[in-house]
C-alpha cells in the first residue's frame, strides 16, 4: 500500500511539474498581432491597425493615464504627424517583442525598436529609440504605453518655424 501511495505521489509530483505555464515568450499569436501593428503604422494603414484594438483601448504614448487617447484619437494623431515626414518606418533589424505573462496573468507584449523619420522641413533623418508596451484581452489590445524623445524634432520644427516669422517680418519691412 506504501509503494502504491509513493507511486500515486511521484506520479503527481511529475504531472504538476509538466504543466508549467509560459509566462515569457518571443513567439506568440499576440506578438504575431503586434508585429501587425507596426507594420500598418509604418504603412499608414489605419484601418488595418484598428482590428488589433478593443473599441475601449487606452493609449498613452508619453502620457499619463489620465490623458490617455482613444483609438480614433491616436489615428488623428497620427495623420497629423504622418504630414510633416515623408517617410517613416521601424528598423527591422533594431526591432525586438516579447511576451509576458505578469503574476496578476495579465498579458503584455513589450516592443523596443529604432523609429527613423524624415522631416519634409528640412529633409533630415531622425532616429529615435522607442519601447511600446501593450495589454492583451481577448486577443484585443486594452492599453497601449509608449515611450520615446522627441524633443530633437520639436526643436528642429521650432527653429524653422521661428526663422519663416523672422523672414516674414524681414520681408514686410522691406515693403
Amino acid at each position: 500500500m506504501k509503494k502504491l501511495i509513493l507511486l500515486g505521489l511521484a506520479i503527481l509530483l511529475f504531472t504538476a511539474c509538466g504543466k508549467k505555464d509560459t509566462r515569457y515568450t518571443q513567439q506568440s499569436p499576440e506578438i504575431d498581432s503586434y508585429k501587425k501593428v507596426i507594420e500598418s503604422y509604418e504603412k499608414q494603414d489605419w484601418e488595418a491597425m484598428a482590428k488589433y484594438y478593443a473599441d475601449t483601448a487606452k493609449i498613452m504614448n508619453n502620457v499619463m493615464e489620465k490623458d490617455a487617447q482613444t483609438f480614433a484619437q491616436l489615428i488623428a494623431q497620427n495623420k497629423e504627424d504622418a504630414a510633416l515626414f515623408s517617410s517613416w518606418d521601424f528598423v527591422d533589424a533594431e526591432s525586438e517583442y516579447e511576451m509576458v505573462v505578469t503574476d496578476d496573468g495579465e498579458t503584455w507584449v513589450n516592443f523596443w525598436g529604432l523609429w527613423q523619420a524624415t522631416l519634409k522641413a528640412n529633409n533630415q533623418l531622425y532616429e529615435i529609440p522607442a519601447h511600446i508596451t501593450a495589454r492583451f484581452v481577448d486577443g484585443k489590445i486594452v492599453r497601449e504605453n509608449g515611450y520615446w524623445d522627441i524633443s530633437k524634432i520639436v526643436s528642429d520644427i521650432q527653429t524653422l518655424e521661428n526663422a519663416e516669422k523672422s523672414q516674414l517680418e524681414d520681408d514686410s519691412v522691406k515693403e
